[in-house]
């Protein structure tokens, strides 16, 4: 082995015995520590190795691919949403939350990406120092979910490996390899968009914690591949390039249909959509059939007996008829009662339980949400 190839890979062993001493004995390389620890390990490569300038090509091709496959991901992920339910994310809009959530993250994956791309270049292909890049780099990932990670039952550390581990390792072996094929700014766009929307989109769909497991393992996987069959093609630069423009004009569309399904199941707007999960309200709505809520916003007087409404009933959205309205002292009392049900509903309904009117449906579409919630 050369002697540069053995000073670097002296450096790795070194930096994985200081993540590793992080991980199992005192985790100290939290948000900007790690950040901080990580520029560090740069200056001193820079030192002893020297940096190399990106001289890859076809960076806009592979950024420009790299765009439609997440757009594409995106577009079934959140039509997934549908069948899976959506979730709220929390608020983290607010400076603290910004400087204590989403700068660090950023700071950490630009940082990261770099360093990955300079030992990379000196490694010049050998495979033990790319081996040991990709397991330095895991740990750079997992330092801190090694050591606060939950063992104690067998569910909790197959939840753990399934959601935290393996996915780490997939999705460093394939940065590694887009990395060598066209240098670090494509890793930092993917790391960037997959991490970042978990917390700055407002609504996210919700699946189980094995179909989420499934999309970290295999997102990275399906990123390099497609980084893989660029290079393999032998077509003509301008004409490829052509025509990934193309197909990325042919998404618009679909992605403006996403964009409207999650505007109108999110909660957060003027309109909500939701799933019928039972018969109480047949035959004028069935089970599976999925029902447009227009909000009121507070505005109780314009509702009238024989509508149907949507309220709040502990953690569950219920649909039925308004039969009767109550004021007392300024304050207004709803009760309800399904079609289907010989009997008025045995709660009374309260302002703060209303939602809103339903005016529209939509039959069927909404089994798969029924289905899935009944297994």
């Amino acid at each position: 082995m050369k002697k540069g190839y053995v000073r670097l890979l002296i450096f790795q062993i070194v930096v994985i015995i200081l993540l590793l001493l992080n991980s199992f004995v005192l985790s100290i390389l939290s948000d900007y520590k790690m950040f901080i620890f990580m520029l560090i390990l740069i200056f001193l490569f820079k030192i002893f190795f020297g940096f190399e300038k990106d001289r890859h090509r076809y960076i806009k091709d592979i950024v420009l691919e790299e765009f439609i496959f997440l757009l594409t991901f995106f577009l079934l992920y959140y039509l997934s949403g549908l069948i899976f339910s959506f979730a709220k994310t929390g608020n983290y809009y607010t400076v603290k939350s910004m400087l204590t959530y989403v700068l660090p993250l950023i700071l950490n994956i630009i940082v990261k990406e770099y360093f990955r791309y300079e030992m990379l270049q000196k490694s010049e292909g050998n495979n033990l120092l790319i081996v040991v890049s990709v397991i330095l780099f895991f740990l750079l990932d997992v330092t801190n979910s090694l050591y606060y990670g939950s063992y104690s039952t067998n569910y909790t550390a197959f939840t753990f490996i399934a959601l935290t581990i393996l996915p780490a390792i997939t999705e460093n072996i394939a940065l590694t390899y887009v990395n060598i094929k066209v240098g670090y700014k494509p890793g930092i766009i993917y790391l960037l968009v997959t991490k970042l929307y978990q917390i700055l989109l407002p609504i996210i769909p919700n699946p189980n914690e094995y179909i989420v497991s499934v999309i970290r393992l295999l997102l990275p996987c399906i990123f390099a591949y497609r980084v893989y069959l660029f290079f393999k093609k032998d077509a003509d630069e301008r004409i490829r390039r052509d025509y990934n423009k193309k197909r990325l004009s042919n998404l618009i569309v679909p992605t403006l249909i996403v964009i409207f399904i999650v505007y109108i199941t999110s909660g957060y707007f003027h309109f909500h959509a939701v799933a019928i999960a039972s018969g109480s309200m047949t035959p004028n709505i069935r089970k599976g059939d999925v029902v447009v809520i227009e909000k009121i916003d507070g505005k109780f007087d314009e509702l009238k007996e024989g509508q149907v409404i949507a309220f709040k009933y502990g953690n569950t959205i219920i649909v039925h008829r308004l039969i009767n309205i109550l004021k007392v002292e300024d304050k207004y009392y709803f009760y309800t009662k399904g079609d289907a049900n010989a009997d008025i509903d045995k709660w009374v309904v309260n302002e703060n339980m209303v939602i809103g009117i339903v005016n529209i449906k939509v039959p069927y579409i909404g089994l798969p949400t029924v289905w899935l919630n009944e297994l």
